[in-house]
């Protein structure tokens, strides 16, 4: 069963700046605790747990669908999340929306579903439609900003948001907010130079801030042994100055509760924390890359898949039956179905008119 005893184990720490106690919120000493203990420790309840698996059902629902109409000329290019989705709605479970800031990068489609990005608001930025609400459907899909969830432009380029989350992180310390702000990325991004900065800087002036890696062992086609000669991304904090953990990214619970100790670490004043997640990239980099080229057949099989250590772990629980997982399945494929259909009839965006191609770079009588 899912323990915090097997979590602990899971929560790797780099360094002593975080006890192992610190990671999982419970005391050391004392027999075994019970699955619902744990549970009750983690902050998560059985509702909880199944609202997390129909995010990740709706983000891999979207993502297959996604993925299809690439492959019918409708969707330029995709950049797949499947793999990834335990890791993600973890770690947004820790957050709060209502004062967290968020600098994604391009494979958070589960982060933005939980945090309120619709279906059919992501198929509008995927098949370039009037309506997106990021960037006009003018920019790369996921890409620009949205206010409503807190969601902070970022460029395409690889790491380049890592020093503007600082930023935000520091104007957060002198104005004296509680917010904490969530820097996503990959692997390869933690190779860049950006993001040396960035984490150095956020050291020393112990920014609220938690740098969160989704190691899925590939920066596009380099594996992770010809990237960097450590251990792990996680191990690099110590030079830093602040805790590094490394925790499967397979299991949503222990994911948040790692990610619980580094938000309220961040917004107490303790300064940063990088947690990396260890996934897998189900798919390849995007849809115009071949995996096949560089990794075996052996390698692809073998990879395990978050849907289906939830899936298990809820089954264990008792949580999740036949009839519930069909129930959750199909309500995703019924949303999905009707954001594709929305998505689709909507026009193609004009360069003049309410979404203009000035729109957001200058502004208006009474918006200065």
């Amino acid at each position: 069963m899912f323990q915090i005893r097997k979590r602990k184990a899971l929560g790797r720490k780099y360094n002593d700046r975080m006890s192992t106690d610190e990671l999982t919120g419970t005391e050391s000493a004392g027999a075994e605790p019970e699955e619902q203990e744990a549970d009750a420790a983690a902050g998560l309840t059985d509702d909880d747990l199944l609202e997390m698996y129909r995010v990740m059902v709706l983000s891999r629902t979207l993502d297959e669908r996604i993925w299809l109409l690439n492959r019918q000329g409708k969707a330029a290019i995709v950049a797949s999340a499947q793999g990834h989705e335990a890791a993600q709605i973890g770690a947004v479970r820790a957050t709060d929306p209502a004062r967290d800031r968020y600098l994604i990068y391009y494979r958070e489609l589960c982060t933005i579903l939980a945090l309120g990005v619709t279906p059919t608001e992501i198929l509008l930025g995927f098949l370039a439609r009037e309506g997106e609400p990021m960037s006009s459907a003018r920019q790369f899909p996921l890409h620009g900003a949205m206010d409503r969830v807190d969601i902070v432009s970022f460029s395409n380029v690889v790491a380049t948001h890592m020093p503007q989350a600082v930023g935000f992180a520091l104007a957060d310390k002198i104005r004296g907010n509680d917010s904490v702000t969530i820097v996503y990325f990959g692997d390869g991004a933690a190779s860049m130079g950006d993001a040396h900065e960035a984490m150095n800087f956020a050291g020393v002036h112990q920014l609220p801030i938690v740098f969160f890696c989704e190691n899925n062992g590939y920066a596009i086609s380099v594996p992770l042994r010809k990237q960097m000669a450590v251990e792990s991304v996680a191990s690099r904090a110590e030079g830093y100055g602040f805790p590094g953990v490394q925790v499967d990214g397979m299991d949503p619970i222990a994911v948040y509760e790692v990610m619980i100790v580094a938000m309220e670490k961040a917004r107490s004043g303790g300064g940063p924390t990088l947690v990396e997640a260890m996934v897998e990239r189900l798919y390849p980099h995007t849809s115009d890359d071949d995996h096949t080229r560089y990794r075996s057949q052996e390698e692809i099989e073998s990879m395990r898949d978050p849907m289906e250590t939830t899936e298990r772990m809820l089954v264990e629980r008792g949580t999740l039956g036949d009839a519930r997982r069909e129930q959750i399945w199909e309500a995703a494929r019924r949303q999905v179905n009707e954001a594709t259909e929305v998505a689709e009839a909507a026009p193609l965006p004009q360069p003049t008119g309410k979404h203009d191609i000035f729109r957001n770079l200058y502004a208006s009588d009474g918006e200065a």
